[in-house]
C-alpha cells in the first residue's frame, strides 16, 4: 500500500528539509520504499545522510505547502531519538528510518528504508473528503512537470468541489495556496 505522508530530512548545513512524500508500506511497518525524484532535495539528503523520519499526519494543509515548497517556515520539530533527523511536533506518527539501498538506475530512485524506532504523537482526527481532495490536488501540483497543466486544471476543478462541500478553513485555505499554484505554473 502506498501511504502519503511527511519526510524530514537534514540538509547540508543540519537544518530540517521537508517534503510530502508516497511510500509503499507493508505489515508491520519495519520497511518501506521511497521514490523521491533524483533532482529533489530529499534525495540529496538522504544519499548524504542516510537517514530520516516519515510522518502519518492528517494535517491537509501542511501535506499542500510542502507539496508547493511555500511550508517556510517550518512547523515545531523536535530531534529524532534514534537517527540525526527531526521529528514534526504535531504528527499522529512518525518512524524514523535508515536508508538501506539507493537504486538510481530508473526515472525515479527507489531507496529502500528499515524503520530503527517509531512513535505516536497524537489521535488521528478522522477521514474527511475535503482532506483527501486536497492531498490529491497537492499530489496532482507536484507532478505539474509531467501532466498536461488542463488536465490537471479539470481535476483541480471537480477536487474544489469537495473542499467546498466539505472542508473546514485549514483545507480551504490550503485549496486556495494550490489554486494559486497552478494558476502561476500557468504563466
Amino acid at each position: 500500500m502506498i501511504l502519503e505522508g511527511l519526510v524530514t530530512t537534514r540538509n547540508a548545513d543540519g537544518s530540517p528539509h521537508l517534503a510530502p512524500m508516497g511510500p509503499r508500506v507493508g505489515a508491520g511497518w519495519s520497511r518501506f520504499v521511497l521514490w523521491p525524484f533524483p533532482t529533489s532535495g530529499t534525495y540529496r539528503n538522504l544519499v548524504a545522510h542516510g537517514e530520516g523520519v516519515l510522518h502519518v499526519t492528517d494535517d491537509a494543509l501542511l501535506i499542500a505547502r510542502a507539496a508547493i515548497g511555500k511550508a517556510d517556515p517550518l512547523p515545531p520539530v523536535r530531534p529524532a531519538e534514534r537517527v540525526a533527523g527531526f521529528v514534526l511536533a504535531d504528527c499522529c506518527r512518525w518512524y524514523e528510518f535508515t536508508a538501506r539501498s539507493v537504486d538510481a538506475s530508473g526515472e525515479r530512485v527507489e531507496i529502500a528504508a528499515e524503520v530503527v524506532h517509531a512513535g505516536r504523537g497524537r489521535d488521528f482526527w478522522g477521514f474527511n473528503r475535503a482532506r483527501h481532495a486536497v492531498l490529491e490536488a497537492a499530489i496532482l501540483a507536484t507532478r505539474l512537470h509531467l501532466l498536461p497543466h488542463d488536465e490537471v486544471a479539470c481535476e483541480f476543478k471537480k477536487l474544489r468541489v469537495i473542499v467546498g462541500k466539505t472542508g473546514g478553513p485549514a483545507e480551504h485555505e490550503a485549496m486556495g495556496l494550490l489554486d494559486e499554484y497552478l494558476a502561476g505554473a500557468a504563466r
